[in-house]
């Protein structure tokens, strides 16, 4: 892991690497990486606006509010689906794992919260696109679909 002394490039791309493994490895389900990645999103983006808040500034928009997914069509939104059922067949061990390597790159590598935010809300604007296309909770089970060199 690159220590707090090497370049954020470096540190990103290894949280980015690790992620990437870990969801082609296992065959991530979309909604599994959705929960985990907004999780973080979640509180990173908390963390970032109190401080902002304290030195009487703002977060950026690109920061504080999700990626814009263009989407032909129009697609069913996940709460049409029957959310204790979606619930209900979620894998908690593989999400724990990839909130743990998550969580252990940020701190370990002591990733900036906005270069890790930023990171993750381009992972959100693919899952959002992939999870927009879903026609049936089935769907949100399909593995998290990557393109080379992401």
């Amino acid at each position: 892991m690159p220590g707090p002394n090497q370049p954020v490039e470096e540190r990103l791309l290894f949280l980015q690497e690790n992620m990437v493994n870990f969801v082609k490895q296992y065959s991530l389900p979309v909604v599994e990486v959705a929960l985990v990645v907004s999780k973080y999103i979640r509180a990173l983006k908390e963390s970032l606006e109190t401080a902002a808040a304290q030195s009487g500034e703002m977060l950026p928009e690109n920061l504080a509010e999700p990626w814009p997914v263009e989407i032909d069509g129009v697609a069913p939104t996940i709460e049409s689906f029957p959310l204790e059922k979606l619930l209900s067949a979620l894998d908690e061990d593989r999400m724990d794992i990839l909130d743990t390597i998550i969580r252990t790159i940020i701190n370990g590598s002591e990733i900036p919260f906005v270069s890790a935010l930023t990171l993750l809300r381009d992972w959100e604007m693919r899952l959002r696109a992939q999870m927009a296309e879903a026609t049936s909770p089935g769907h949100l089970f399909s593995p998290m679909d990557l393109p080379d060199g992401f």
